[in-house]
This record gives structure tokens, sequence and C-alpha cells, in this order.
């Protein structure tokens, strides 16, 4: 705030266009909070004899913050808070600035998860637990009943014994199925540290939708955090998760700890063609070689193998990294998890995912081409 007193100090505040220039190249950081500032700057200077109070930016958690509309895409319908005020009548029009408004949901689900506050993670919890986090079956060596399908041969013989051999009644058969398997490998090292508590409500809410989950933390070694997920609270889970992890917030060692668990738990975990999910910035300390050769091996074991990176929902974001970049190479998606949007396509991502392995995959990832899922061919392959 000093800087811009001092900034207006030398500029004077005569010209509009001057002023809004200077604040905001002091105020205005990301992209996202240019609206923002756009709108703010507008009330302000308004008209000395305007209504004093037009337009109020109010509070994210009680009514809608009015935002300048977005350069891209199609302009923000105004959501009415009628059930605030009791009324059935409409708002008074804004006026005639160029503003539309973001609800407190809409803001929410667009805010990178390191810029959260203690009270927007837990609201954040709340629109996550509603997530609906469904794959593709996968087929058993099971059979059962069914109408269409495979000729049943033992219920065949036994139903038309009675028809003196006559192939009166063939009931059919099919393979029985059961939902696909979660494997989630999430980096709680320090380079994550501005991510690690929300992804952890993410692990948290997808491992409570879904029975068949596997939960692993790591940073310079890998720890077993399945029964931890399992408490009825998420702070208790990320309490308990947090006194498990010894080198929480620590270096990374990401090749180290897949050969962990590659040799501890694979055949533990990865029997039924689970999809594979690695949360991480792609940081690593250790051999790049060693990465290479551990994620190859989780990758013939799985079904999908999914790299979710936070850094990802940036547009300047390129993978430098010898972790990623050794990782982009075996990796069948590369996607961004840096908001609730994201999660939300993750989900729709997830159902979508083709029942043959090897199936559905898209070009390489590219700094110039940037895509919802980035992938890498392979040959197709039994799940």
């Amino acid at each position: 705030m000093l800087d811009a007193v001092g900034a207006l100090e030398s500029i004077g505040v005569g010209s509009r266009r001057d002023v809004r220039a200077a604040l905001r190249a002091l105020f205005v950081h990301r992209y996202d909070d240019l609206a923002v500032f756009e709108a703010a700057f507008d009330l302000f200077w308004r008209p000395s004899g305007g209504e004093p109070g037009g337009v109020p930016l109010w509070s994210l958690g009680e009514r809608p913050t009015v935002v300048a509309r977005p350069v891209r895409g199609t302009p923000v319908s105004l959501e009415h808070e009628q059930r605030s005020t009791g009324s059935d009548q409409a708002p008074a029009a804004l006026p005639d600035m160029g503003v539309s408004a973001y609800s407190a949901h809409d803001v929410l689900r667009t805010k990178d998860f390191s810029e959260f506050s203690p009270d927007e993670i837990a609201r954040a919890h709340r629109l996550m637990s509603g997530a609906a986090w469904r794959l593709g079956a996968r087929r058993t060596r099971r059979w059962e009943p069914a109408r269409r399908g495979a000729p049943d041969l033992r219920r065949v013989l036994r139903r038309n014994l009675k028809h003196a051999g006559e192939l009166l009644d063939v009931p059919a058969r099919r393979r029985r199925t059961k939902p696909r398997p979660i494997v989630v490998l999430c980096d709680v090292s320090g380079s994550m540290e501005g991510y690690s508590r929300m992804l952890l409500h993410f692990v948290f809410g997808i491992a409570h939708a879904r029975r068949s989950v596997e939960a692993f933390l790591f940073a310079t070694r890998l720890t077993r955090v399945t029964r931890y997920v399992s408490a009825r609270g998420v702070d208790d889970a990320v309490a308990r998760m947090g006194r498990a992890v010894v080198d929480w917030g620590g270096g990374t060692r990401i090749g180290e700890s897949l050969r962990t668990f590659n040799t501890k738990w694979t055949r533990r975990v990865m029997r039924h063609g689970p999809v594979v999910l690695i949360i991480s910035d792609g940081w690593d300390r250790g051999d790049p070689a060693l990465v290479a050769r551990e994620m190859a091996r989780v990758r013939r074991s799985c079904h999908r193998l999914i790299w979710l990176n936070p850094l990802l929902g940036s547009s300047t974001y390129e993978p430098l990294t010898r972790g990623m970049r050794t990782a982009l190479r075996v990796i069948d998606d590369f996607m961004p998890v840096h908001n609730i949007v994201s999660l939300d396509r993750l989900a729709d991502h997830l159902r979508a995912l083709p029942d043959r392995r090897g199936g559905g995959r898209s070009e390489p990832w590219t700094s110039k081409v940037r895509t919802r899922s980035t992938l890498r061919p392979h040959a197709s392959g039994s799940s």
C-alpha cells in the first residue's frame, strides 16, 4: 500500500488512465486478479455525484463479488441473491460499466489451491464431497447368468435333460464385472507444500466415494495411508496422515519411492488392473534413469497411468524438471490439478476411459498444444 501511495504522489491523480495503470502494475500479479481489480477500480473512480453504494463488492463468503467481464469466453451471468433478501423481485441493474458477477461458488471453483485460506479449504471440501468418482468396470474371470451372451453349457445340459436332449432352453452367461480400483500416489515434499493439504482432501474424498482405493504419500520415502483415509472426518484423516509421514515437507525421491512401491506393494494393490494417479510437480533429486525404469514397471502393471501436476494449471508452465520430462515418456495422461474445476475435468476423464488398455490416447504433450489430457501412444493389450 505504501508503494501505491508513493506512486500516486509521483504521477498525481489528475489522469484516470495513469492512476489505473500504476495501481494495476502494483496490485495485479495474476491474470485471474485482473478482472477483480478492474471492477474495484471502476467502483472507486466513480463520479462524485454517483450513488455511494451502487454496486458494493461484497465478501466472497456472503454475496456475489462483482468482477469485470472476462476477456475470453462467454460473459458470466449475474446470479441474484433473492434468498438472502427475501424478495421475489430482481435486484437493481448494474451501472453500465461492463461488469458481470461471479458468485462465491464460481470464484472458489476457479481459485488456485495454493491460495486457499483454512475457511476456503473447508468450503471446497464440501463442494468436492458431492463429486461422482466413477470408473468403467473391469471384467473378472467369474461368470454370471445373462439374458444375452455366450451359451452357458452347464445350464444348457441341466435344463434340457427333461426334453430328451432337444435344446429348447439355451440360457446365456457373461463375465461378471466389478468397479475398477484406483491407486493414488501423492507427493508431499517441500515443493508441494502449497497444495498438499488440499490434495489430501481430494484423496480423502475419492477414497470415501469408492471402496477400492489405495492411497500412498511420498517425499523421500513411500508411506501407505489407506487405513488413515477411512477416518470419518477429513481433518482427523489429514492429521493422522501427517503424523504417519515422517518425511513430510522434505526432499523428493520419486524414483526411490516408486521402487519401494513396485517391490513391496505391486502384487497386493495392482492385481486387478487399477487406474494409477500420481500427483506431483515433478521435482526430483534422484536418478532420472531410476524414475524412468520404475515408472515403466508401474505402467506395465496398471490399466491407466495418469500424472496430475498442480503447476500445469499455469499458462506459462513448461515441464523442465528432470523427473517430469522423464515421466512424460511413460505416462498415459498429463493433467492439471490446481483447482476444483480441474478435479471436475478429471472426474469426467475417468468416466470416459475406454475399457481396453491402450485405447483413447492422444498426442504427446507439448508447450504449444495444450489439451485436457495428453497421452503417449502405446500398443493395445489386455487389461
